[in-house]
């Protein structure tokens, strides 16, 4: 367990999605954890799973399908490398110059803590962000996933810096 945390609550598991209004126009979902500022609740992410809808296998065209889950409200689509960004997944098909459907590619980052790591992330404020956006479609992308890990009640200083720098990590 993190210094300055303790566990109050059991494993949860947290369901959510995101569709595009618009084929080809990001989309972004709120996801509320409901935490107890007050008592200095945080949720501590112990795995992600992100399952993209698969790409339009379109003859000579590239399609592409991607999402993210991020601590504070985004514009694009994130990857690991933004400091918010607790996963990412992104499904490709790449068919420019083929007369066939092309080649399909997937890939997905951060679904489980590394190696000695006894988590991913730390949410410390009220809600978390879903994006989604497809490329080349014709239809509209969507993103169902789940969010897991456990409630925990931080300490004064430590929920302090943890809000802060997710604050600051937008």
């Amino acid at each position: 367990m993190v210094k300055g945390l303790t566990k109050p609550s059991s494993p949860l598991q947290i369901g959510f999605s995101s569709v595009e209004a618009v084929a080809g126009a990001m989309n972004q979902a709120t996801i509320d954890l409901q935490l107890n500022v007050l008592d200095q609740e945080v949720f501590v992410v112990t795995g992600v799973d992100l399952d993209v809808s698969s790409p339009e296998a379109i003859a000579g065209t590239n399609t592409r399908v991607r999402a993210s889950l991020s601590t504070t409200t985004r514009t694009t689509i994130g990857d690991l490398a933004d400091p918010n960004v607790i996963a990412s997944a992104r499904d490709d098909i790449r068919a420019a110059g083929f007369v066939d459907s092309g080649v399909g590619f997937s890939t997905q980052y951060g679904e489980s803590p590394a190696v000695g790591m006894d988590y991913l992330a730390i949410i410390a404020t009220n809600d978390f962000f879903v994006q989604v956006e497809g490329n080349g479609n014709l239809g509209t992308a969507f993103v169902n996933g789940k969010l897991y890990g456990f409630r925990a009640v931080a300490d004064a200083n430590t929920f302090s810096a943890l809000v802060q720098s997710e604050l600051l990590s937008a």
